[in-house]
């Protein structure tokens, strides 16, 4: 595929390149933006980084302290943005409360959404591959935080073998049993449940006939997330994950909250485990 992204800002940053670019979205529809860090040297592996609801492809590199360590272990970092931007839907703002109508890394189907509401097709098969390329064919592992928790875990269990390893931060861990899925779901994807759990990480773990990650998922939960009781449900992740053999780390953080504060605090152990498994 032709790929030659426009170049809206590139910064030297512990040796390697933070960069931020804008393509025309063949999946959306729309001009898309994206961020890449680029250690010195030759990369040892890339990581998607996916970021969580209101965020765009800067809050990653800006906020999640990343680039020293992706640096030091050779990871190049890549983050798209979370949502389609620019459309003019009615409601895209007010009626979500998030500033913009929310991704949640899927195709929706229903109108007015499934035009441009394609984000699985963006990520997954347009910008990862594009980059992928770009780099000399990199393996790939995959990160997310909050709304970008959930995409991590259903995009790694939706496309096997298209990720080395997986890791999360305080994820929505069951799309369909929260109230932000509650809202989304049958908005981008209509009434009929069967769809939802396609794109519920804790229903898509259950439907597993073998653990899809036999080195283990790591799992980072602040205990003082505001979140955590009644949109994250970490729980459900957990005893689905135990009902088909999953290995798990699953470590809850007393006095962390849901941003990028806790984000910071451990990023590191989440470069450092992607790392073991790209080799």
């Amino acid at each position: 595929m032709s790929w030659n992204p426009e170049v809206i800002g590139e910064y030297r940053c512990f040796g390697g390149v933070q960069g931020y670019y804008r393509h025309a979205s063949r999946a959306v529809g729309l001009p898309m933006q994206y961020s890449l860090y680029r250690p010195p040297g030759t990369p040892r592996g890339l990581l998607l980084c996916l970021a969580g609801l209101t965020c765009s492809e800067e809050t990653f590199p800006i906020k999640a302290g990343a680039q020293r360590l992706a640096s030091a272990l050779g990871l190049a970092l890549l983050s798209p943005d979370t949502s389609p931007r620019g459309t003019n839907i009615p409601g895209q703002a007010d009626d979500w409360g998030f500033g913009v109508a929310a991704g949640f890394y899927l195709d929706a189907t229903q109108a007015p959404w499934a035009p441009h509401w394609r984000m699985e097709s963006h990520v997954m098969q347009e910008l990862l591959p594009a980059v992928q390329a770009q780099l000399g064919g990199l393996p790939t592992s995959i990160l997310g935080h909050s709304m970008g928790g959930h995409g991590a875990l259903t995009l790694a269990q939706r496309h096997p073998g298209s990720f080395q390893s997986l890791s999360v931060i305080a994820p929505i861990s069951a799309l369909s049993q929260c109230p932000w899925g509650q809202k989304a779901l049958p908005a981008y994807l209509g009434a009929d449940e069967a769809q939802w759990a396609a794109h519920d990480a804790s229903a898509l773990m259950r439907a597993q006939s073998a653990p899809p990650f036999p080195a283990g998922i790591l799992m980072d939960q602040g205990e003082a997330d505001q979140f955590l009781s009644d949109q994250l449900k970490p729980e459900l992740f957990e005893a689905a994950c135990a009902a088909v053999g999953q290995p798990l780390t699953l470590r809850r953080h007393a006095g962390y909250g849901h941003g990028y504060y806790f984000v910071s605090t451990v990023i590191d152990d989440h470069l450092r485990h992607h790392a073991a498994a790209l080799g």
